[in-house]
């Protein structure tokens, strides 16, 4: 019986073509290879299941394949091919970074990097995980990356290239793997399914496509478990009991049990969480996602590409993203990610999430500050038309004068000798505005003195017009001439010491 291969391994791309989501890199390198400008050094870098080192076991093919196809593909058919798929190559050597991290493994490569290889083809080095390496062990690479032998190349992949020592990087091409898509990855899974005879529901896949997170090795390893689990008939319930989740069904119950108002579903569905041993943390992150999509579907249009969701469950969304308006969505968005962060540290995870769904429930019915601003101005025009008056707006509001006041004369016995008269009723011309009581300060020819007799000074009247608006009584008044005869009599005092 032969021994049994799982999913990510059987299904593994061989060449260029079967690659999804780096359609970018893959153009790249096959001109690279059209062109024959072939770098020494490559750097594949992205998150896990993306494709780094396949890239790197693809084009290490390329390079080798003794039948290159039109469009540059490798044969898979002759002996390189097979050997490198095989990982029994002499010409292409696999290094695990984690556990050949040393200066003496490098110092190994170093030595034999020199050997030629048989048949003419490329020595290809891959380094899977290359930020493992120490950083005495990146120098002693240094020399030898930088001006290899002519047919040696080096292959790197690694999940985290800010550990690389920017002395290796430099000397390397990087690309960078993006996520795959929810949609690449169902496209791909179904595909597999197909070939091995086994049906599964849309939503199915989709809900492994999720939790797979971008990475499509995950989501291979994940199907391949389920297929375990179950038989040739996969559904979302055996989907979510395999992976300890909740279905959407029950997000969506909640949707309408929040629009009515029934806050015994929170401890219902809590109940079911907890009885039915879920995943707690991933049911937070469901709820914030499911949030979130009717916050994107609110905001955006129908057919906008980052709003993926089968047929039945856009039709469901529409008709929760009625229950809530936009302003909701936030705060809940605001709420639940603070949440994620504190229910770790709660003292009861259970009640923790009670309390989240009940707030949830109870945030329904409070309204608006918005809507209660609206509200008011409505009532308030509508009071206003029933009684006939007119609203005067403060910009257009009369300004009332004070009465009048008899005027006012402060002496300051000072050399010069000062007199200050204060006319505080307005003119007919300044109604329209604050009243604007009106202080002169006169100063009169100082007296002479025997220091100052030789110098002759001209003196001129300083006018000071000292303006306060909407000044309720007349006390206001006396004291703004007090605080200006006494600022006033210290300037001249500052300006006669000068003189002097």
């Amino acid at each position: 019986m032969a021994e049994y291969q799982v999913i990510a391994r059987r299904f593994r791309p061989q060449k260029f073509g079967d690659v999804i989501g780096q359609d970018a890199i893959i153009t790249t390198l096959k001109n690279a290879l059209a062109s024959r400008r072939i770098a020494h050094a490559y750097l594949f870098t992205g998150s896990r299941g993306t494709g780094k080192t396949t890239l790197a076991r693809i084009l290490a093919k390329a390079l080798n394949c003794t039948d290159l196809s039109a469009d540059f593909e490798p044969c898979g058919g002759c002996s390189s091919c097979k050997e490198i798929a095989a990982g029994s190559s002499m010409e292409v050597l696999e290094i695990d970074g984690a556990s050949h991290r040393g200066i003496d493994d490098i110092r190994q490569i170093n030595e034999t990097v020199g050997y030629s290889v048989s048949g003419g083809g490329y020595k290809i080095y891959i380094i899977d995980e290359v930020h493992m390496l120490t950083k005495e062990a990146f120098n002693a690479l240094l020399k030898t990356l930088e001006e290899p032998p002519e047919k040696v190349k080096f292959f790197f992949a690694t999940t985290e290239p800010h550990k690389v020592l920017p002395t290796i990087l430099s000397r390397c091409q990087r690309f960078n793997l993006h996520r795959i898509s929810s949609a690449n990855i169902v496209a791909k899974l179904k595909s597999i399914a197909d070939k091995l005879a086994i049906t599964i529901e849309d939503r199915a896949l989709l809900m492994i496509a999720d939790r797979a997170e971008g990475g499509l090795r995950d989501a291979e390893s994940l199907l391949d478990q389920i297929f375990s689990f179950h038989g040739n008939e996969i559904t979302c319930e055996t989907v979510a009991s395999v992976l300890g989740i909740m279905t959407k069904d029950c997000l969506f119950e909640f949707d309408k049990a929040a629009k009515e108002g029934r806050p015994a579903f929170a401890f219902d569905l809590v109940h079911q969480v907890f009885s039915e041993g879920k995943d707690l943390f991933h049911f937070i992150e469901m709820l914030t996602e499911h949030y979130r999509n009717i916050l994107l579907l609110k905001i955006s249009e129908t057919d906008a590409p980052y709003l993926s969701f089968p047929e039945n469950e856009m039709a469901r969304y529409k008709i929760s993203a009625e229950y809530y308006t936009q302003e909701q969505c936030l705060q809940f968005l605001d709420y639940l990610t603070e949440a994620q962060s504190k229910i770790r540290s709660a003292p009861s995870v259970r009640i923790y999430l009670e309390n989240i769904l009940l707030t949830i429930i109870r945030s329904m019915k409070k309204i608006p500050i918005e809507l209660l601003v609206r509200r008011l101005a409505a009532l308030e025009q509508s009071i206003g038309r029933s009684t006939g008056e007119v609203k005067i707006t403060p910009a257009i509001a009369p300004v009332i004068a004070p009465p009048p006041v008899p005027e006012k004369k402060i002496e300051i016995k000072e050399n010069p000798p000062l007199s200050i008269t204060v006319d505080p009723s307005p003119s007919s011309a300044d109604l329209s505005f604050a009243a604007k009581p009106k202080v002169q300060i006169k100063q009169s020819a100082p007296a002479k003195t025997p220091l100052d007799e030789p110098v002759k000074i001209r003196q001129k009247s300083h006018i000071i017009e000292i303006e306060e608006n909407k000044l309720k009584n007349q006390s206001h008044y006396d004291t703004i001439f007090q605080f200006a005869a006494i600022e006033l009599k210290g300037k001249l005092e500052k300006m006669h010491i000068k003189r002097l």
